[in-house]
Parts: C-alpha cells; sequence; structure tokens
C-alpha cells in the first residue's frame, strides 16, 4: 500500500463513517451528520465507467446524503468526468505528516493538557463553539481504540480540545480548536507536543493531520513545527436539482 493510500486508511479508522459500503469501484460512506470525510464517496483504483458515477449517485441519493466525491491524488479522470456533471470543487486539503518524535518535544514538562476517553462536558462546549456539535463527537465515540480526547489550558482556564486516534502506528489529530481569546499563545503546538507525548506511549511513530488549505494560519503553524506536506485531495458537490 502506497504512503499516501496508508493514511487514507488511517482517516477511515480514525474518523469512521457511520456506515461503509461499495457501489462498483466507489467506497460510499453514510456520514449522519458527521461531515464530508464520512459522507464522501471514494475511488479504489483507477478504473470507472460513467455508470458507476450514476450508480454511485442513486446510492447517496437512497442514503439522504449530498453528492460528494473525495478527489484524490492520481484522480484525474475522475476530476474531469465530475466536473463535466456539474460538480463543483469544495475544501481543498492538504494532509501534513511528521515523526511522533519530532512533534514529542512541543510537549513542554508540566503543560496542563488532559486526556480522556470520552469527550468531557467542558470539551463538548468548547468544541461546539468551534461548530463541532454532537455528531461529531458521535464520530470520536465510533472510532476504535486507542484514542484520546485532549484538553488544554491557558492562564488556568480550559482553552482548547483536540481529539486524536491511532491505527497501528499512525496517530492522526482531529477536531483541533482553541478558543478565539485563547489563541496566538503557543497552545496549539504545546497540544500537538502533548498529543505526539500520548502517541508515543501508545505505540506510534508517525503523526498526520488533515486541514483545509485555506486555513493558512494552521497551515503555517504545522510547517513551523515540520510537518511535511504528504498529500493533498478536495471534494467535488453538486448541488440538487
Amino acid at each position: 500500500m502506497s504512503a499516501p493510500a496508508r493514511f487514507y486508511q488511517v482517516i477511515d479508522t480514525t474518523w469512521p463513517a457511520a456506515e461503509y459500503s461499495e457501489s462498483g469501484p466507489f467506497t460510499l460512506r453514510r456520514g449522519a451528520g458527521g461531515g464530508q470525510r464520512v459522507s464522501a464517496a471514494s475511488l479504489r483504483g483507477e478504473t470507472f465507467a460513467e455508470t458507476d458515477i450514476d450508480a454511485a449517485e442513486g446510492a447517496m441519493r437512497t442514503m439522504g446524503q449530498p453528492l460528494l466525491f473525495m478527489v484524490r491524488a492520481g484522480d484525474d479522470a475522475l476530476d474531469a468526468a465530475l466536473a463535466a456533471r456539474g460538480y463543483f470543487i469544495k475544501d481543498p486539503v492538504t494532509l501534513f505528516t511528521a515523526p511522533v518524535a519530532d512533534l514529542a518535544h512541543f510537549d513542554p514538562q508540566g503543560l496542563a493538557v488532559i486526556d480522556a476517553p470520552e469527550p468531557l462536558a467542558v470539551m463538548a462546549e468548547i468544541w461546539a463553539q468551534g461548530g463541532i456539535g454532537a455528531v461529531r463527537l458521535d464520530v470520536m465515540r465510533r472510532a476504535p481504540d486507542p484514542k484520546a480526547c485532549f484538553l488544554g489550558r491557558t492562564d488556568d482556564q480550559p482553552a482548547g480540545v483536540a481529539y486524536i486516534g491511532i491505527d497501528d502506528n499512525i496517530a492522526m489529530l482531529h477536531a483541533l480548536e482553541i478558543l478565539p481569546q485563547m489563541r496566538r499563545k503557543g497552545l496549539a503546538a504545546q497540544m500537538i507536543g502533548a498529543g505526539a507525548s500520548w502517541a508515543a506511549r501508545h505505540g506510534a511513530d508517525t503523526f498526520t493531520l488533515v486541514v483545509t488549505q485555506a486555513n493558512d494560519a494552521a497551515c503555517a503553524l504545522y510547517r513551523k513545527l515540520g510537518m511535511r506536506e504528504a498529500d493533498r485531495y478536495h471534494y467535488r458537490k453538486k448541488e440538487p436539482t
């Protein structure tokens, strides 16, 4: 399995859809309101026919979901076929990665970060302020162990949250959210460090995350921490007619 393909497997493990099914060469995901990552169809391999897209669209409609495809590197033919059908590009994403050991040193001694197997009420409140509601917390709950929810504090106040899951040797960060008034104080980097330290204790040697390319501040932070770009993808969505 190629490195990018392995990372997409980690996404499905650590941020799982409510249900997976297959329609020809496409993997379909029922998101149950959990966002694009758990709702988009993706192509397995490289070969497909226009009738395969028709069938995938029909299955998504049956599930009551929007017509949404994840288009990965190498999916050029699919990208062109969807564009011809009126699908528009939505949320280009970059996948970043780094060795766990390179990030763990950003975890300073004594940082007030706690981890919990289940989102605590205070965590849910911070996530809600960032638009991450109950259905996305359900995504975290249905992910397999090992996983953890993290609460970071600044100035003796709850200030940030994050969720991390592990698939074999790869840890993936999701839903990092810092309260607006607590940003630019270094907490995001410290929480990534704390997450990397936790990942190392649970046998992971690689740390990954995905972020929209439009999030300039986050992309700049991850590059500053020494993370490298491993792959890119985007979504294609078609509005209902």
